[in-house]
């Protein structure tokens, strides 16, 4: 039986170094958080971050703008916060209305204020192993993996999705560490591949979004999983690994909700620190 990968320990232990840090700084850190439109997800998300910013002493500024935005008036409204040099950290709360491009919105954001780490800039200091900002989720599923105690050195590694948030970012990460990685997605998948490479893998990272989509007994026996997908099942929240038949096999397993989800946040506080540190 499975060892859980619980997320909340280990974002508590990171919370203590950062209220540390946070109070050792001449000012407080602010984190100006943009919120279009009433999307009720996204209000929670907003709620979560905030409390999270408050416990360490971060000034959390919620910038809400109405459904009726539209893209200019972001980017405007971004680089209204580019250049306020009171405020330290920039976030867009997803989902965007339709149309607003993100990957847009994300390029005009300053590297130093991106802490979400999605500017192409930051982005592509992950290739060179240079990254002081990392997508938060990517560096959720690392924490968890170094709370583990594997060595990925030469370990057979499977990502199944390859997003800019998760996939990609944690491919290049994990290439960092000397693991051996193979990336899965829809076209693995309608190749009849899948279930082939995900039954090498050591380590198991899946971030699709479909419930169920990795069956349990698929998992390699011993392996270590990381399941990062959030899914509705009637009154249930699920991710993209059977749980109750994957437990049974791996070593370590992440369970769903409760283990990639509590560090999210807490990452991203993190990066507000380091790019405080940064500025500072």
């Amino acid at each position: 039986m499975a060892k859980l990968l619980e997320g909340k320990p280990v974002a508590e232990k990171i919370k203590e170094e950062l209220k540390k840090q946070v109070s050792a700084m001449p000012k407080p850190p602010v984190l100006a958080s943009i919120l279009v439109g009433d999307n009720a997800g996204a209000q929670a998300y907003v709620k979560s971050q905030k409390k999270t910013a408050e416990g360490l002493g971060i000034v959390y500024q919620l910038h809400s703008l109405g459904n009726e935005t539209d893209e200019k008036s972001l980017i405007d409204f971004v680089n209204k916060l580019n250049a306020d040099n009171s405020v330290n950290g920039i976030i867009i709360q997803m989902p965007l209305p339709a149309a607003i491009d993100y990957k847009n919105i994300s390029r005009h954001i300053s590297p130093g204020k991106d802490i979400e780490g999605m500017n192409p800039q930051n982005f592509g200091r992950i290739v060179f192993g240079q990254a002081q900002i990392l997508p938060c989720t990517a560096a959720a599923v690392m924490e968890l993996l170094k709370e583990s105690g594997v060595d990925l050195y030469g370990k057979e590694v499977v990502v199944v999705g390859h997003s800019e948030i998760v996939g990609k970012p944690v491919t290049l990460l994990l290439l960092d560490k000397f693991a051996t990685v193979t990336v899965c997605h829809i076209g693995t998948s309608k190749a009849g591949k899948l279930e082939e490479h995900v039954k090498k893998a050591e380590v198991l990272i899946v971030a699709v979004g479909r419930a169920g989509l990795i069956k349990g007994e698929w998992v390699k026996v011993g392996a270590i999983v990381i399941d990062v997908g959030i899914n509705r099942v009637a009154e249930r929240i699920v991710g993209d690994v059977e749980f109750e038949a994957a437990e049974k096999r791996a070593s370590f397993i992440t369970p769903v909700p409760g283990g990639v989800g509590p560090l999210t946040v807490t990452m991203l506080m993190r990066n507000l620190v380091e790019a405080t540190k940064a500025q500072l």
